[in-house]
């Protein structure tokens, strides 16, 4: 049987920093098989790290993502289905700046290649670095390493509320502690918990594709067979008693899991939760308090807010305690 060669359909949307995430979901819910962020921030001290020299260029507020989809999908419905969600972006609070949105065809290879060139290593924490599946890294002593082929690009880690999650994780694992991942897309969060000292970890996802890759990125890292992934609805259906929930997923989408995740953890247990914009920082909030969490930490980087609840009759730890 010979090889097939396929093509991918390239749609590349210039928009506002603050609107990656919800631009990169949209793009995914449309049938993306695959996201690349092109982002001048990114070379903002860059200089030499790992050997390389970047290039000089210009800073904007305004980044590209890029997506592919295959070619038997209509990419000019895409395309309607995407200005509809993007006309609805500031509705959310986000600053969007002058939208364009182009097109072109791949083949196989070209978008293999393509996408692979925006991700390289980088130290989110004091202890965890993310590398790329195909990089060889070599890692300094007490370095945790996430190997990563976000693959469908549910997540490379260096977006803010991944970073913030994975700040919030260093936070409260201590060593021994079952964690559930909600949303868990690239499978990263369930990585680093294990990596982090975590007994078991339950990761779950709605969409079978990032149960898939999740799985995948999971076997790249050794001795992560305590993480154990399944499709499913939030929290809906488990009976797991955790130590530590995890959910890096919209606001709008979090507050339907509060309540489950009160009667799932532990006393003294832990709710993270990231993802959420500045315009919904209020409805979480109400959300968490409404199930009975205390919060404990508010991070924040630019519009992003993440939040660690605290399950707890002790208030001397908590914000207002």
């Amino acid at each position: 049987m010979g090889l097939v060669s396929y093509m991918w359909q390239e749609l590349t949307i210039h928009i506002h920093r603050d609107a990656e995430e919800a631009v990169s979901n949209l793009m995914i819910e449309t049938g993306s098989q695959g996201v690349a962020i092109s982002d001048s921030a990114d070379y903002v001290g860059q200089e030499d790290r790992f050997g390389e020299l970047y290039p000089d260029v210009e800073q904007s507020e305004m980044i590209a993502i890029t997506a592919y989809y295959p070619d038997t999908m209509d990419i000019e419905q895409i395309k309607k289905d995407l200005q509809a969600g993007l006309s609805e972006l500031t509705g959310f609070g986000l600053e969007t700046g002058a939208i364009s949105l182009e097109s072109q065809e791949l083949a196989e290879e070209d978008w293999a290649e393509n996408w692979k060139k925006y991700y390289e290593p980088a130290r989110i924490t004091h202890d965890l670095t993310i590398v790329p599946s195909w990089t060889d890294y070599e890692a300094s002593p007490n370095e945790k390493i996430i190997k990563l082929d976000p693959g469908m690009a549910f997540g490379t880690g260096t977006h803010p509320t991944t970073k913030m999650s994975l700040f919030a994780l260093e936070q409260v694992l201590r060593g021994g502690e079952t964690v559930i991942d909600v949303g868990t897309g690239s499978g990263v969060l369930s990585i680093a918990s294990s990596l982090l000292g975590a007994k078991e970890i339950f990761a779950y996802d709605l969409d079978d594709v990032a149960v898939r890759v999740a799985q995948e990125n999971i076997e790249l890292n050794p001795g992560m067979e305590n993480i154990h992934v399944a499709a499913g609805d939030l929290l809906k259906g488990v009976d797991i008693e955790a130590d530590v929930i995890v959910a890096n997923i919209l606001a709008d989408i979090l507050i339907h899991l509060t309540d489950d995740a009160y009667r799932l953890v532990k006393n003294q247990g832990y709710l993270i939760m990231s993802g959420i914009i500045a315009e919904k920082l209020d409805l979480v909030l109400e959300a968490a308090y409404s199930a009975g969490f205390f919060l404990e930490t508010h991070m924040m980087q630019g519009e992003w807010n993440a939040l660690v609840f605290k399950k707890t009759d002790d208030l001397s730890g908590v914000i207002g305690g």
